[in-house]
């Protein structure tokens, strides 16, 4: 058995299921910003998920067992690739941004508002992003940068939130 790197392509993933997920269905193999087009996924599916119907805390869960079940796919996906912490890996985009979808208003402007700040916490890393990512590796430390990432999103959307609704009242006063 050889253990040189494995060049990902599209016949090695569907003979690898697993990292057929791991790459986002096959959008991790982008060549340029794979991050990017990896988390495109969750849009849709988030929707196809919200359409259920069901209360937040359902939603929840199911994106923080879209995180567990991350922690193997992208471990495994990573081993079979023999390489760290690999671009092309983007289960952990596509489990983060549908933690956002889910905590936010549907609406086109709040969605692509989402998908621009997670790209931004997810691509620049600032601490304690960074500090995560250089210090926990693995399936772990691959999803866990993202769940920071998220969750740094959130807050931002939570604050864009808090402010639009203020400035709303505010121009309400003077109907």
């Amino acid at each position: 058995m050889t253990t040189a790197p494995v060049t990902p392509t599209w016949g090695w993933l569907c003979r690898h299921p697993v990292c057929w997920l791991g790459f986002g269905f096959g959008t991790g193999l982008a060549p340029k910003a794979p991050g990017t087009f990896g988390t495109l996924p969750a849009i849709p599916l988030a929707a196809l998920w919200l359409m259920l119907g069901l209360p937040l805390w359902l939603n929840i869960i199911f994106a923080l067992l879209l995180f567990l079940v991350g922690i193997f796919i992208c471990d495994y996906t990573e081993q079979a690739l023999r390489r760290q912490d690999y671009g092309g890996i983007v289960w952990d985009e596509i489990a983060a941004m549908m933690l956002i979808l889910f905590c936010i208003p549907a609406g086109w402007i709040w969605w692509l508002a989402a998908f621009v700040i997670f790209r931004f916490f997810d691509a620049v890393k600032p601490w304690p992003i960074r500090w995560f990512d250089a210090r926990v590796h693995g399936g772990f430390g691959i999803m866990l940068d993202d769940l920071i990432a998220a969750i740094f999103s959130l807050l931002v959307l939570l604050l864009a939130g808090y402010c639009v609704s203020s400035y709303d009242s505010v121009l309400n006063i003077f109907r």
